[in-house]
């Protein structure tokens, strides 16, 4: 049966050759591969959809063993980390209430209108008093998600992330713990299969400097040398990011945040089933062959992890 995956623009098929490897006469048989080793996991129980596997093999340039490697963390960490990583609702609790503030926004054009997917928290939007980081991080993993199933454009180039923490406060740098900051760091770098081209960083705040020096070291060299720190100097994000590209408050055409706060209310009403039935996906490692992961070593106070057992 032919991959049950959509088909890219000509613009992104060019730009997945050249820069992923993709070779789409070879696509079937790297998607059968990929299905055939996880076939053999005892330990993993992934979601088998086509378009959400292909993302994997993109998101790691097709290396069939970097997608083994990366989907297993992905649920590993989801399993042993599920208050941090497993979204099952996007009705309970104050998801729906955090999502309506705006402060997360995936913009609806891309970068030069065919490059990475931008996104912008405003943090300042959730009151530290009303809502710990951690129930926006879940909003955001969500989006991501959603953003993995359904965006060739963030699958095929990746995310561009802006923090703006204008009318943020200490309190919310206070909630951002060193044992956090270490899960989410290895889970976006290690478990994603988007890739994040850019990291900027506008409005900083006292105490940001503090938050930041604390996840830079968990980065790989890559990912430290991909980060921006702006200040309240906009002319510098704009430069890497014109402004046209930017939402309507910020002064460019991309998109207000009323209308992307109603589209995206529409997407996950769409994802409810995709979401209540995330539990049912995980890992076992009683049934994990070879050694158990000793998860209290995997993140040391170094904040480095281990490389997962991954044949």
């Amino acid at each position: 049966m032919a991959p049950q995956i959509r088909p890219l623009t000509p613009e992104l098929q060019k730009a997945a050759v050249e820069q992923l490897k993709e070779d789409p006469d070879r696509l079937e048989a790297d998607l059968q591969a990929f299905k055939a080793w996880i076939e053999q996991q005892p330990h993993l129980n992934p979601r088998m959809d086509d378009q959400f596997l292909v993302a994997f093999l993109r998101g790691c340039k097709f290396s069939l063993e970097r997608a083994k490697s990366k989907l297993d963390k992905f649920y590993t960490l989801r399993t042993k980390y599920p208050d941090y990583f497993q979204v099952t609702s996007t009705t309970e609790g104050k998801f729906r209430e955090i999502h309506k503030t705006g402060s997360i926004l995936f913009l609806p054009t891309p970068l030069n209108g065919n490059g990475p997917r931008i996104i912008i928290w405003r943090m300042g939007l959730c009151p530290a008093d009303k809502y710990h980081v951690l129930e926006c991080m879940r909003v955001a993993l969500a989006m991501q998600e959603i953003t993995i199933m359904e965006d060739d454009y963030a699958n095929v180039h990746g995310l561009i992330f802006i923090m703006d923490l204008k009318d943020a406060t200490a309190g919310h740098m206070f909630q951002m713990t060193p044992s956090m900051a270490k899960k989410f760091s290895v889970f976006s770098e290690e478990g994603l299969p988007l890739r994040p081209k850019a990291q900027h960083f506008i409005n900083t705040i006292t105490g940001f400097e503090q938050v930041f020096n604390m996840f830079k070291p968990m980065m790989s060299k890559k990912m430290q040398e991909r980060l921006f720190v702006h200040g309240n100097k906009m002319g510098l994000l704009t430069d890497q990011v014109p402004l046209k590209y930017l939402p309507q408050e910020y002064g460019g055409e991309n998109g207000s945040a009323p209308d992307l706060v109603a589209a995206w209310e529409k997407k996950f009403d769409e994802y409810t089933e995709f979401f209540n039935s995330s539990s049912e996906y995980g890992t076992d490692e009683s049934l994990r062959p070879g050694k158990p992961i000793d998860f209290e070593g995997l993140f040391g106070s170094e904040g480095s992890f281990r490389k997962l057992n991954v044949d």
